[in-house]
């Protein structure tokens, strides 16, 4: 986004937007919250994301509509009242540890990018973000060995095969990151035919399926 000059543009007049898939986290019963604040709850299991809602949200800005995305707040572990207005773009790039496990989520992209960085990153990485906000050492280094790493080994390693760019080393490698952005520019440029797997209406969606937790990503444990 930096390097596209997205970031200083107004909302309204982005040509390329950015959307995590975090936004879609379901509402937990008062007892799975019970659980998310103790740190028994899974939150990188499929089961945990609205995908109904992520569908029709992204199938309605593929379709060049204006939506509301939710908010999640990340401490209490709940969805927030207010919405963000997610106005058309040319592009959007929509990121997630699990964006590429649903079939009918997964057949929207038009480009997919799995980020891959090595364990001990991801992991010192969660650490300094989960003590940032407020939860001690043992809870999350608890939660990563009962829940995180065998999600990731269960659903979202195996998704790897479906990705058509496999990056490694992450924010790290600009050499990657260069390229992708060459890439988007020749969309915006219209140098690269937007209906490629089935765009419409000439709006382009990539997806980056995440190894990593990338200081730009958010997430809730």
């Amino acid at each position: 986004m930096e390097l596209l000059g997205q970031n200083e543009v107004e909302q309204r007049q982005r040509k390329v937007l950015i959307l995590s898939q975090d936004s879609f986290y379901k509402v937990l019963t008062a007892e799975q919250q019970a659980k998310a604040l103790k740190g028994q709850y899974n939150f990188d299991h499929p089961d945990a994301f609205d995908n109904d809602l992520m569908h029709s949200t992204l199938k309605n800005i593929v379709e060049g509509k204006t939506v509301e995305v939710p908010t999640y707040d990340f401490v209490t572990h709940s969805r927030l009242a207010e919405t963000t207005v997610v106005y058309p773009a040319d592009v959007v790039l929509f990121e997630g540890i699990l964006v590429f496990y649903n079939q009918d989520i997964r057949d929207m992209f038009h480009l997919r990018l799995f980020v891959d960085t090595d364990s001990d990153v991801r992991l010192s990485r969660r650490v300094l973000r989960d003590m940032k906000r407020g939860r001690d050492l043992e809870q999350i280094l608890t939660q990563y060995t009962t829940f995180v790493k065998p999600a990731f080994e269960e659903f979202c390693l195996p998704t790897k095969k479906y990705a058509d760019v496999i990056i490694p080393r992450g924010v790290d490698n600009m050499v990657a990151i260069n390229l992708i952005v060459q890439h988007i520019q020749d969309i915006l440029n219209g140098d690269i035919c937007k209906w490629q797997r089935g765009a419409l209406n000439g709006h382009t969606v990539l997806a980056a399926g995440k190894r990593s937790h990338l200081e730009s990503s958010s997430r809730p444990h």
